[in-house]
Formats: structure tokens, sequence, C-alpha cells
């Protein structure tokens, strides 16, 4: 008897941003950039609708947060430290959120290869699947713009308020599933988006 394959709502968007570890200027000796936080907002893109929002703290292993870092994102080592490995964040992201079999979307590439680059190091399973969606080269196209804007500027092309903290993965995931929501109102969101260009 063999395994049903797993269920797949192609309506279904996962978007996702990550804050990592940063320094105003180089890294300090022996440290990389690693993700301490994901943000992940759930888009039904039938119904036009931000459905469900999560924010899971990651325990950097080869950095801390620094001065520079919590000014930017808000976040303290005192609170990542708190948070669940990267392997444990994964994991969560596969089991609890569809990961693997649901497309997902992020503001660029550069969330995609961070991943990628953590993922590359042995005990963290990569947890998406193939569909990833660059939404600022989506966006730029529908808006007919000669550069990628970043997040709040996309925000105020598309006329939309940028809610919560800019810099922290869960508010940065809200706004950008807004930003999905709006170039499929507009009829440019990818039926198919395997076909879409990125950042590489």
């Amino acid at each position: 008897m063999t395994s049903a394959p797993p269920e797949r709502h192609p309506h279904l968007l996962n978007v996702v941003d990550v804050e990592a570890t940063c320094w105003d200027g180089q890294p300090p000796p022996g440290a990389v950039s690693e993700i301490i936080e994901v943000g992940l907002t759930v888009v039904d893109l039938a119904a036009g609708e931000r459905i469900a929002r999560h924010g899971i703290l990651v325990r950097p292993e080869r950095s801390s947060v620094s001065p520079f870092c919590t000014e930017l994102t808000g976040l303290t080592q005192d609170q990542v430290a708190g948070g669940v490995s990267f392997a444990e964040a994964c994991r969560i992201l596969r089991d609890e959120h569809a990961a693997r079999t649901r497309a997902w979307a992020s503001w660029g590439d550069y969330d995609r290869k961070q991943f990628e680059r953590q993922c590359a190091a042995p005990g963290a399973r990569y947890p998406f699947g193939r569909t990833h969606i660059n939404a600022k080269a989506v966006f730029t196209g529908s808006h007919g713009l000669r550069r990628r804007p970043g997040m709040a500027q996309a925000l105020d092309v598309a006329g939309l308020p940028l809610e919560g903290r800019h810099h922290r993965g869960e508010d940065d995931a809200w706004n950008i599933a807004a930003l999905v929501l709006h170039v499929a109102g507009r009829g440019d969101w990818p039926e198919d988006p395997r076909e879409e260009p990125s950042d590489r």
C-alpha cells in the first residue's frame, strides 16, 4: 500500500522574510551572517487575503547580535538566544507550514540564498520546494519600473501603508504579502511562477 501524495493547495502561498546577524562594517573574525528571525505570512490568492502570520526566532551559533543589528531590527542577543536552532526552524517550516509543497515568495532572492547558504552546512535540511517567486521582480514588471524598489518604496508606489516595524521578519513578511495581493489584483501575479525572473 502506497501513501497518498501530500495535499496541495495551489492557491496558498508562503511569503517569507528573514533577518540575519549583521554589522556596521565587516563581521568580527570567525563570525558569519546567520538567520535570527523567520517571518511568514500565508496568502490565500483565491480569496485575496492574508490568512495567517508567524514569527520564528532563531538562535545563531557562529555569531551574535551586534548593537547595529539591534538598532536595525529591534532584536537583541538575549531574545534570539531563547530561539530555536536553525535546523529546528527548518523543520517547523516543513512540518507546520507545508514549505515543501507550497510555493513561496520573498522580496528579492536574498532570503532564498541565505537559506541555501546555511543549509549547505551539515545538520539542516533545506525546508522549501522548488517553486520560489521573486516578488520584487514581479512587482517591478507589473509597474513597469526601471529599477527594482525596496519593500518600503514599493509600498509607497502601491499606495499601501507600512504596517509594524521595517526590518522585523514577521512584519516585513506581512507587508510583502500585501504587495503580493496588490500585484495579484492587477492580474500580474504569475500563474506558473517557475517562469518568473530572479536576481540570479
